[in-house]
């Protein structure tokens, strides 16, 4: 399981934020409505968008900027109910309850708490309990750990890729869906993303120019069917900033 660093056993740790961090004043007037229901009651959001367009990137500056907690718990290794709150394990030749780290997150004031591919579990019961934590009354039974409530100002943030082409996803229940608020993302406008290319890995103007004019030509080459990601573009950007040719930076991608 992936998760934020503990600390006086407090889930979760405050992120830096991103300086180069680009996001739209229509994404920004969202996040700040967001944070003020979170000071009523926690609040859950789902954050939808093309692979490595800033979704996850989008939790951590939303938790930097706000100095709060950040927790990211890996939901694709789901097999069965519950397996997020603890396991038993054998331990000194006795079985005992392993408390993980996500009760703790659940419990912790004001924490962020990410749910990275949530449309990718390794069976789909296994988010079962999350439909009492996730709902109004925020609070759910375990005989192991007893009753748990959600903390004040906690949010939830869950990251999806939909679409055939992703391996393993499933589609999101739609009583599981409807607990969100949705934003969605999308390639950064090309100014940005040139900018972000400079500062980020270290090319020329030029090169970021060169480069985003190449990725723009695939992305609307219909019959490649390539969707190439800002994370793609950053790792031509580093390639040719070490040395390769534009050539080497995006067959090596």
């Amino acid at each position: 399981m992936k998760s934020g660093a503990t600390s006086g056993g407090v889930a979760g740790f405050v992120p830096e934020a991103d300086p180069y961090y680009y996001a739209s004043a229509e994404t920004l007037s969202f996040l700040d409505k967001i944070k003020r229901i979170s000071t009523k009651h926690p609040v859950n959001v789902l954050v939808i968008g093309k692979q490595g367009c800033g979704k996850s990137s989008l939790v951590r500056q939303y938790a930097a900027v706000h100095q709060l907690p950040l927790a990211t718990f890996q939901i694709g290794i789901l097999s069965e109910p519950g397996q997020l709150f603890g396991e038993y394990a054998l331990e000194n030749g006795e079985t005992k309850y392993k408390q993980f780290l996500f009760p703790q997150a659940l419990q912790t004031p004001n924490c962020v708490i990410h749910l990275e591919e949530i449309n990718r579990p390794e069976h789909p019961k296994a988010l079962n309990m999350l439909f009492s934590i996730l709902s109004d009354d925020r609070q759910v039974w375990m005989d192991e750990l007893g009753l748990l409530s959600v903390a004040d100002g906690v949010t939830f943030f869950a990251t999806l890729n939909e679409g055939d082409e992703f391996v393993g996803t499933e589609l999101l229940d739609p009583a599981l869906r409807d607990r969100f608020y949705v934003i969605s993302m999308d390639y950064l406008p090309n100014d940005v993303e040139i900018e972000v290319l400079e500062n980020k890995t270290g090319v020329t103007r030029a090169q970021a120019v060169e480069i985003i004019d190449v990725v723009n030509t695939l992305r609307g080459n219909a019959d490649l069917m390539v969707d190439v990601s800002t994370r793609k573009a950053l790792m031509i950007g580093e390639m040719i900033a070490a040395g390769g040719s534009l050539r080497e930076a995006i067959t090596s991608g």
